[in-house]
């Protein structure tokens, strides 16, 4: 398929297990006979014995249990002093098993299973573990191997195991796909595992079976693998037919078709409904449809229903893609026409049920509880594990959590994911290690969730909900909710010790964030005079080295545009010093906005992959990031938005277009610039226009000036159209925003919003060309959105120095890096 629209050739080197239909695969992939290579089973480097044993029994965990004496005897019969992997269905069973065979090795010699290794070497080791259960096995020379465990301490198993220090390794069975850690003797102990979507106990796959046993057996050692199946009585005739012959691949593509047609149909692949049918054709699904017809529920191949069938898959699929506003069908009944909700779904890889959630929960006054629910209720989270027991667990934390969850779905997958997010925000430990592993988990998806729902809210221009996203998003990266003190974001720091931060002379006891950060820049003296009651000097040096790396910006703006008025225009004076900009009605202005970091961040990875935030509350790296956007709060109407950082050097360079109001008048506008990663650092900046008639005169006399003509008109305008940050209680317009309180002046009940823009247009998101998020910078060809826009006849400041904005022939020195700059811009 991909040749046929490239033209090219594409190589493709297909790896799997035996197969009963390779030559199914292989057409699908273009691959002759000549090369393909198909071996049996039994076909491996080294020999394997397989054991199969059934153990009777209807419930599960005891089932289980009985399965420990024999894995014993067969450890003593085929493996005594051989590595042995034990493979089992969960966690908890890693460690009921290693405590099990402790128990039964006691009565003999509890120590049989550990080798060459001191015992002061071991005990150092085991004094190096986190993990209270892996410290216990290992003093008896059982590892034990989850998702569960810290990277650290699985690396010591890891090494312990691979060394051949300990002799047995209890572990899941996604250890047999990750890590490569061959034994002689490998146990599966059971064949089931408990699957929390459907609340019940499910086969393994045979592959993954195939891949436990395929463990078995060391080239460089063995001449022999044996494996040891254990399974429940009534499937044991069925694992022996299975496992010594090959088993046909089957398609699944039909589960997912819907989300595959909208990611082509973005893309262009395709654009008609006969488009899709062919694309149908390349798949493996037609393939097997033709072989195995049945297992696809048609009927017979007949040709004409071989199109009926295929026709009603893609009707089906695309009528899937228009109820979720995805794609509209064009009048001719055939031409697919990708929507704005299908280009997100598509840039952000979600769901096409996920954005249709977003299209029909969100309104123009949704608050962070309800978004936090609407992340939380996703179809990505649907595979969410609640294991066994685990509603009980959920039901008990969430006695102890702010926001309450329905009594009746403690065993739902989305309260689950709920209630961890809301433990992280609150920083309660988590009562098991799995949570720990699932919060990573939730992690891992939800920025890029809240991403695509801050586009939507954003197409919709809801400027209160966009706001209420781009919280949530700090929320889950620093672990607080946004009713904490931003202090609680530096490491070690309590809530109970926050008042030591606030002991400053002559301060009043409501200091903002960028205040307090302010005080202790250049006085880490008084930091370890007001904390050294409560931190040694090591968490007193990491404190200080994180709230000296908190980005405090100087903002500045400047708004631009063709239609210039009449000379002799005076413009009129606005609150704060600032002025009323003259602008014409209903055209296009852009607002330049000037992001200046007063610290030059020289290191390496500042210059290279940009400066990465303080979050260590958050499972991966996170770029400092903002966002710039323009709204009027009167309406609650998102005017502008866009992405920008992370900072490469000190400044940034965000343009923001508009248009215009289409009536005359004043119209406040707010300029906010907020971070994705901090709390407490956003800004909000006042824009006053003066929203004039665009008469044609007014038209005809900017065309007729030329660029000395509209130089000398720009300057004798002012240039500073906004007032400096200042720290004032919460309320003025241009204090620090108190997210709790939302915006000054906001209406939770803002009228309805005019849309007179063309079809599938929004007024408040600029136009960017298909597959591009909105909130990405565009620039000029050469340009970067780093680089310093220094007047004509001035050259680029040395490395490490920055232009100040007050004298632009001068440049700081800023070699110290001790903030003297960030003090004197900020003051």
């Amino acid at each position: 398929f991909i040749s046929s629209h490239t033209e090219q050739q594409v190589r493709v080197v297909g790896l799997s297990t035996a197969l009963a239909n390779a030559g199914d695969v292989g057409s699908w992939l273009n691959i002759s006979n000549v090369g393909m290579f198909n071996f049996k089973p039994s076909v491996r480097p080294v020999p394997l014995e397989v054991h199969i044993t059934g153990f009777p029994g209807q419930h599960y965990c005891p089932r289980m249990a009985t399965m420990n004496k024999p894995a014993y005897n067969d450890i003593k019969q085929h493996s005594p002093d051989k590595p042995v992997l034990i493979f089992v269905a969960s966690r908890r069973q890693t460690r009921l098993t290693a405590y099990d065979l402790i128990s039964h090795a006691a009565a003999e010699n509890p120590k049989q299973w550990i080798h060459d290794i001191a015992d002061g070497e071991l005990a150092a080791l085991i004094e190096s573990v986190g993990d209270t259960n892996l410290k216990h096995t290992l003093q008896f020379g059982i590892g034990l191997h989850h998702a569960g465990l810290h990277e650290k301490d699985r690396r010591v198993v890891e090494h312990l195991f691979t060394e051949r220090k300990i002799q047995i390794l209890v572990a899941t069975a996604t250890l047999a796909w990750g890590v490569n850690l061959p034994a002689h003797l490998v146990i599966i102990k059971g064949t089931e595992f408990y699957d929390g979507k459907s609340n019940r106990y499910v086969d393994f796959p045979i592959t993954d079976v195939l891949q436990m046993m395929g463990r078995a057996g060391r080239p460089q050692y063995d001449d022999q693998g044996i494996a040891c199946i254990y399974v429940h009585d009534i499937k044991k005739h069925f694992y022996k037919k299975f496992l010594y012959e090959p088993f046909p691949v089957e398609s699944n593509l039909l589960g997912v078709l819907t989300d595959h047609f909208n990611a082509e149909i973005v893309a262009g692949t395709v654009k008609t409904k006969q488009d899709a049918m062919d694309y149908l054709t390349w798949t493996y699904f037609f393939r097997r449809l033709l072989k195995n017809p049945a297992y696809y529920h048609l009927e017979d191949l007949e040709d004409e229903n071989i199109n009926t069938f295929l026709s009603s898959i893609v009707s089906g699929k695309i009528n899937e893609l228009e109820q979720s506003y995805c794609v509209m069908v064009d009048q001719d009944g055939c031409t697919l026409l990708p929507q704005i909700l299908g280009y997100i779904a598509s840039y952000y890889y979600l769901s096409h049920k996920t954005v249709k959630m977003f299209a029909d929960t969100l309104n123009p006054a949704s608050n962070v509880n309800e978004i936090l629910q609407l992340l939380c209720d996703v179809t990505e989270y649907d595979e969410m594990p609640v294991r066994h027991n685990e509603d009980k667990i959920n039901e008990e934390m969430s006695s102890s959590l702010p926001i309450r969850v329905p009594s009746f779905s403690y065993d739902s997958p989305h309260t689950k994911v709920h209630l961890l997010l809301q433990a992280h925000f609150s920083r309660q430990a988590m009562p098991m290690t799995d949570y720990i592993t699932d919060l990573k988990s939730v992690h891992d998806q939800a920025i890029r969730i809240l991403q695509a729902m801050l586009d939507v809210a954003a197409d919709s221009g809801w400027l209160k909900t966009s706001l209420s996203i781009m919280h949530l998003v700090k929320m889950i990266i620093q672990g607080c909710w946004m009713k904490d003190d931003p202090l609680l974001q530096l490491p070690h720091v309590e809530p109970y010790q926050l008042p030591l931060f606030y002991q400053l002379e002559g301060s009043s006891e409501c200091l903002s964030f960028p205040e307090i950060l302010l005080a202790y820049s250049n006085r880490q003296d008084l930091l370890r005079k007001n904390l050294q009651s409560d931190f040694d000097e090591r968490d007193i040096n990491q404190i200080h080295r994180a709230m000296s790396h908190m980005p405090l910006l100087r903002v500045s703006h400047a708004i631009t545009g063709s239609e210039l008025l009449d000379k002799n225009y005076a413009p009129k004076e606005a609150p704060g010093g600032a002025v009323w900009v003259p602008v014409h009605a209903d055209k296009e202005y852009s607002i330049e906005v000037k992001l200046t970091l007063p610290r030059s961040g020289k290191s390496p990875q500042n210059k290279k992959s940009g400066r990465k935030a303080h979050a260590p509350r958050f499972n991966k790296p996170v770029d400092e990031t903002w966002w710039v956007l323009m709204g009027e709060i009167e309406t609650g109407e998102l005017i502008a938005m866009k992405r920008c950082g992370p900072f490469r050097g000190n400044t940034l360079s965000v343009p923001l277009a508009f248009y215009t109001p289409e009536s005359p008048g004043t119209h406040i506008y707010t300029l906010y610039v907020i971070s994705q990663t901090y709390l407490g650092l956003d800004q909000q900046y006042p824009v006053y226009l003066e929203v004039l008639e665009s008469e044609i005169v007014y038209q005809m006399d900017a065309e007729m000036l030329d660029e000395e003509e509209e130089e000398m008109y720009l300057d004798k305008l002012p240039h500073d159209y906004t007032t400096k940050p200042s720290f004032v209680p919460p309320g003025s317009v241009n204090s620090f925003i108190k997210p709790e309180a939302g915006p000054p002046g906001f209406s939770d009940n803002p009228s309805n919003m005019a849309d007179n823009f063309p079809p599938g247009l929004s007024p408040d998101i600029q136009n960017f060309p298909p597959g591009l998020s909105p909130d990405i910078q565009n620039f000029p060809p050469g340009l970067s959105p780093h680089t310093h826009n220094l007047p004509p006849g001035l050259s680029p400041p040395p490395p490490g120095l920055t232009r100040t904005e007050h004298q632009p022939g001068e440049y700081w020195d800023d070699d110290d890096d001790d903030w003297d700059e960030s003090t004197t811009a900020w003051s």
